[in-house]
């Protein structure tokens, strides 16, 4: 295991299991946010037009994000009064937090919504500059909650799209609202959302020398927290069934790493392979959910093996005399990106989803590791060392238009949201006793912001929308 140890956790899941720690590794008539990018610059156009969409620009990074009116969501009646305010709170937190969107404050409203079938008054909300405008109602009765919204292009006076309701009991209240922002959120900018999304992290509490690490599932935005585990034996790893019904992770529950697998919603797991003795840890599902790739160690030698979940069987995947894992599938399960040393140093390999001969797709200076696919297939974010920093990055599937979006003292454990816009992982800040917490940033770079969760937190999976 020595060979192990000294590998910088690229892949957090293979060196945790040698060290059991984390070192490792918008278009609408009259309004459209165009998003494209262009190789590393997010880029974006801004115009005010009589007869064409408005555009807005980003360069090199810089944003002015879109002004957007938000009036409070209209209580229908009085038991919503309180779950009018929280819809529309998540809403707004939703937009700004995306970096593309600011709102405008509502003491500058001219314009009040007291009705959601008001006309709108069109010149109020262009003298204060709002671009698109929503509006919306909430009514609650026996514990169910309705909400009703619609989205305006302020300049073209013109509704974008069709008004919509979601009604939920009120524990789904939240959930509402990021449903709102998804619809907002497509119609502004013509990309999939993400807001009604769930990540599956490890929980992490205690002092570096007894930390206690337990299966959490969360909100995107770390809101919702539950748990999946207890606190009795280490997790490490989950990852994200397609249909985001269940999870794979490694657990040390029976003294060394097993692959478990535990419906969302269940607090039994079961544990996938029964081959005793034999180290198993970095799953994950393949993109039609029927196969799990994994890595197994057996003596000094790690190598890729593929399980088809129904009957059971297993095949090898590498045979090379180096340490494979991190693998991951490419959304049309055609390809795998896993990370090896096969090379001398730890770098990125593509190979064909049923084995056979892999390409190296890392050359820079540095070490690579726990690579992933983004779900839109054009690039494969990952963690690397170099320079004595840490940094998630991104690149073309074939390697080429490598990006930094982060450096730092330890960051590590990339993954994407369902929209491949936004990478979520795991930090360590030098100084903090080993103590980690969850981060996102936007492809560009841009928007970095940390998760707030309860406790410390590493190794999250995004889930799809639910």
């Amino acid at each position: 295991m020595r060979r192990h140890r000294q590998r910088f956790g690229a892949s957090p899941d293979h060196t945790k299991i040698a060290r059991a720690d984390r070192h490792i590794g918008l278009a609408a008539t009259g309004l459209a946010l165009m998003i494209l990018l262009l190789g590393s610059v997010l880029v974006m156009t801004t115009r005010v037009a009589a007869q064409g969409p408005l555009r807005i620009e980003i360069t090199e990074g810089v944003v002015e994000p879109l002004p957007f009116a938000l009036p409070l969501f209209v209580a229908e009646n009085a038991e919503a009064q309180a779950l009018a305010a929280e819809v529309t709170q998540v809403i707004s937190d939703d937009l700004t937090g995306t970096g593309l969107f600011r709102e405008i404050s509502r003491d500058a409203h001219i314009s009040r919504v007291t009705s959601f079938g008001a006309p709108v008054q069109f010149a109020d909300w262009k003298a204060i500059n709002a671009q698109a405008l929503i509006t919306g109602s909430v009514s609650a009765s026996g514990g169910r909650v309705v909400v009703k919204f619609r989205v305006w292009d302020v300049f073209a006076q013109a509704e974008l799209g069709q008004g919509m309701q979601f009604a939920s009991d009120v524990s789904g209240v939240r959930r509402l609202g990021h449903k709102v922002a998804d619809q907002v959120y497509s119609r502004l900018t013509g990309e999939q959302p993400y807001f009604d999304s769930r990540v599956v992290y490890v929980s992490e509490t205690g002092p570096k020398a007894d930390r206690k690490k337990r299966l959490a599932i969360m909100d995107y935005d770390g809101a919702n927290v539950q748990y999946l585990t207890g606190s009795s034996a280490i997790v490490l790893a989950p990852r994200f069934s397609p249909d985001g019904s269940q999870v794979l992770y490694t657990s040390y529950e029976t003294g060394f790493p097993r692959i478990h697998v535990v419906s969302v919603g269940d607090v039994r797991s079961r544990i996938l392979e029964a081959d005793e003795g034999v180290m198993s840890f970095a799953p994950r599902f393949s993109p039609d959910g029927r196969t799990v790739v994994y890595s197994v160690t057996q003596g000094s030698n790690t190598d890729l093996w593929a399980m088809d979940i129904a009957s059971g069987a297993t095949r090898r995947l590498t045979s090379a005399p180096s340490i494979e894992t991190a693998p991951s599938y490419s959304p049309d399960g055609s390809r795998i990106v896993f990370e090896s040393d096969r090379s001398g140093t730890q770098q990125l390999y593509v190979m064909p989803a049923m084995g056979g001969e892999a390409q190296r797709i890392s050359f820079g200076d540095g070490r690579y590791g726990t690579p992933v696919w983004s779900p839109r297939g054009d690039r494969i974010a990952f963690t690397k060392q170099s320079g004595g920093r840490f940094h998630i990055g991104v690149m073309r599937t074939d390697g080429s238009e490598e990006r930094l979006l982060t450096a730092s003292f330890l960051d590590e454990g990339p993954t994407w949201s369902p929209n491949g816009r936004v990478i979520m992982f795991a930090r360590e800040t030098q100084g903090a006793q080993g103590a980690s917490a969850l981060y996102s940033v936007d492809i560009s770079g841009r928007n970095l912001r940390r998760v707030r969760t309860p406790a410390g937190g590493s190794d999250p999976s995004w889930g799809p929308l639910q």
